[in-house]
């Protein structure tokens, strides 16, 4: 990982502590140093030391869809004709302005962007589709609605560090 310069080396015991992270962020420090065979102290440091080096990025509470009613995830797929930085500049801050928007990726192929939308149902994408094409000048939107989540995680495979 480079950060400020440096490259950082992550041994076992830090991939052990970013694992138990990803699974559970509120994990006391205690309890994470017992898992992987730390006192407290030196365990401690060592997060401090993977949050200073950029690794983790922040942690944050991860919400149930349907209970906040957003159960409805939409797949978005937009073409576009104009690759201008002036286009790029005014459709990335139409797609930021809209919250309903939770991913939004550049694309290689034939998609330019991907957008992953929640909403409540159709009616609510509707209006955030409505929201996206009057921001900026599109070639072709397409969305699939997701019919069933069969895997969905937030935690990155570290088998490869």
């Amino acid at each position: 990982m480079l950060n400020k310069g440096y490259l950082l080396k992550l041994d076992s015991i830090d991939i052990k502590i970013l694992d138990l992270l990803q699974q559970d962020a509120e994990l006391q420090v205690a309890q994470i140093a017992e898992q992987v065979g730390l006192s407290a102290t030196p365990c401690w440091r060592r997060i401090q030391r993977l949050k200073e080096a950029g690794v983790i990025t922040r942690s944050v509470a991860l919400l149930d869809p349907r209970k906040v009613n957003v159960a409805v995830t939409v797949f978005v797929s937009v073409r576009t004709s104009t690759h201008s930085q002036e286009w790029f500049d005014r459709f990335t801050a139409t797609v930021h302005a809209i919250p309903e928007v939770v991913e939004f990726y550049r694309m290689s192929g034939d998609v330019d962007y991907l957008l992953r939308v929640v909403v409540p149902d159709i009616a609510a994408y509707d209006a955030v589709y409505k929201r996206l094409i009057s921001g900026t000048n599109l070639h072709d939107v397409s969305s699939s609605f997701a019919m069933q989540e069969l895997k969905q995680t937030t935690a990155l495979p570290l088998g490869y560090v």
